[in-house]
């Protein structure tokens, strides 16, 4: 039996927000008129992902006039006020949406933790052992990480951890299988490099060896790949830089400083002069950090409207100058006439009203482990290691997994039992000590025909054999340190901003429904080139933004 996904739709306060401060040419009805102008002879993408971002909190800044650089790129783009997630709104499937056009149906990521049945362990180099491995890539998916070891560089040790490296038999070879290899399909990096002469790309993110999957399975998408560890120890304060937002400000600039030399024609390092890239981008950590900071400390949300408290309020600042600052040297370089800029994120953050939120401890993988559909003693994938650290080469294989947040992805044990495990999760839906909080009109248990057809055949070994969505607030943890998540299909966590600006577009909000998957195509569409080669997108039928005069 299947419940299927809820998705809740945008309120017209919001939207209407969103028309009072860019304008009132709505684009998203076939009776109304199109744009005058539209994106035309564009040189360069930035594509910029602000994460934990709502299209809430895009709306009310404009509103409010507390994000002016972002506002003054809305004065020139279209702001589309009902962008979501493909799905799930963890990092890896939402940057993924962005860079291939694609969903983790043919993309083939779910989570940067995750499980894929076909693998073999890393130290398994003939693929002679037992098959299904927990495939962690994170922050300790670079040496440092390796037997345990402590962050220690901002570079993640300079290379992969290769106890963070399974392995695959691939034409009876057995072959490490690298981030870039994880990846189902090709990036619009590849695309861009393979059709443009001369064309270079660039992209900066959060950790150093967990994003080389951005370059695609060709492994060589992007020419300057910065490789930036949030999760290192920064000696200045002997804490990674995830402790408090102010802190995640600086490892953020590292990456503002990343895009204005590559906008000055340096590479990511300011060492060389390689160009500007034809596409490049970042993202800010900032937002999700304070997003997720206590309520009590001053961070989320002061209401059910999306109205910031302090550490939000500061983040949204911050963020806008840095935008603010890569424009103003667009300018300067006489580049910002021949450049996209695309404003959004890969996921939002649940829940935003802090009256829902209910910390309930992870109820649904000690369900799983209470009836032996997981090991009753946690004793499974990475959650078993030597050290109690990921990616220490001890973990176990053919195990199952559960991987929660505020959603829970479960790979089986023995996925025979799916039936059985539904019926038992369906037995425990109420929000008790043991039950797993999916009890409301928004919580669901996706599984069997329903989920093959939106995520792929869990039988091909990456898809999950069931997605449970509890209701929007609840959080699988009992951790003191965060009130807010993110990774599934809650209306906070699908509901993003998406702002495309360029010179020659007119101030327009575009209402209609679009995806995260639509951004790929699109990038390519203002270049020139065609999105279909982007193979996500010709296997999903992923069209490009609408409103922008293509």
């Amino acid at each position: 039996m299947s419940i299927p996904f809820r998705y809740a739709l945008p309120s017209g306060l919001i939207a209407a927000a969103v028309l009072a401060a860019c304008g009132s040419n709505d684009n998203s009805n076939p009776g109304t008129p199109a744009v005058a102008s539209g994106i035309a002879n564009a040189q360069h993408v930035l594509l910029v992902s602000i994460d934990g971002m709502h299209q809430q909190d895009l709306a009310n800044c404009v509103a409010a006039k507390t994000c002016p650089n972002i506002a003054a790129l809305a004065q020139t783009g279209v702001t589309y006020s009902s962008a979501s997630t493909p799905g799930l709104s963890d990092s890896f499937p939402g940057l993924a949406a962005l860079l291939t056009g694609g969903s983790p149906k043919t993309a083939g990521l779910f989570y940067d933790v995750s499980y894929d049945r076909t693998l073999y362990a890393p130290s398994d180099t003939q693929c002679a052992g037992p098959q299904g491995w927990n495939v962690v890539f994170d922050e300790t998916t670079g040496i440092d990480a390796m037997n345990g070891g402590a962050l220690t560089h901002l570079n993640g040790g300079g290379g992969f951890n290769p106890q963070a490296i399974p392995n695959a038999k691939v034409n009876g070879v057995c072959t490490p299988v690298y981030p870039h290899n994880y990846i189902k399909t090709n990036t619009l990096f590849e695309v861009v490099k393979s059709q443009m002469a001369n064309a270079r790309t660039a992209w900066a993110d959060k950790h150093a060896w967990g994003y080389d999957w951005v370059n695609g399975p060709s492994g060589k998408g992007v020419d300057d790949l910065a490789r930036t560890e949030i999760n290192s120890i920064d000696p200045t304060t002997n804490s990674d830089y995830t402790d408090i937002y102010t802190h995640t400000e600086a490892f953020d600039n590292l990456h503002v400083q990343v895009i204005l030399n590559q906008i000055d024609g340096k590479d990511s390092t300011g060492a060389t002069t390689p160009g500007v890239p034809t596409v490049f981008g970042t993202n800010f950590q900032t937002l999700s950090v304070a997003q997720k900071a206590t309520n009590a400390s001053g961070g989320g949300y002061t209401d059910a409207n999306f109205t910031p408290g302090p550490q939000v309020s500061a983040a949204i600042a911050y963020v806008d100058g840095a935008i603010g600052k890569m424009v103003t040297e667009l300018k300067a370089k006489n580049l910002y006439a021949s450049t996209v800029v695309v404003v959004t994120a890969k996921h939002g953050q649940s829940p935003s009203d802090h009256t829902k939120l209910v910390k309930n401890g992870d109820t649904l993988t000690a369900l799983l482990e209470a009836n032996n559909y997981l090991d009753a003693n946690g004793k499974f994938g990475q959650f078993s290691t030597t050290s109690g650290s990921l990616n220490d080469g001890t973990g176990l294989v053919g195990t199952g997994m559960a991987q929660t947040d505020d959603v829970g992805l479960i790979w089986l044990r023995n996925p025979a039992q799916a039936a059985q495990v539904v019926a038992t999760l369906q037995a425990n839906l109420s929000c008790t000590s043991t039950g797993i909080c999916a009890d409301g009109p928004q919580a669901s248990i996706l599984t069997g025909a329903a989920l093959v057809a939106k995520f792929g055949d869990p039988a091909q070994g990456r898809t999950p054999d069931i997605i449970v969505q509890p209701n929007p607030g609840v959080i699988y943890t009992s951790s003191t340190k965060k009130d807010a998540e993110h990774g599934g299909n809650a209306p906070d966590d699908s509901h993003v901003g998406l702002l495309v600006s360029y010179p020659t577009l007119q101030a327009a909000t575009n209402t209609a429904t679009v995806s995260l998957t639509q951004v790929a195509p699109t990038v390519l569409k203002s270049l020139a080139l065609d999105p279909s080669l982007l193979h996500s997108v010709a296997a999903e039928g992923t069209q490009v933004l609408p409103g922008l005069g293509f």
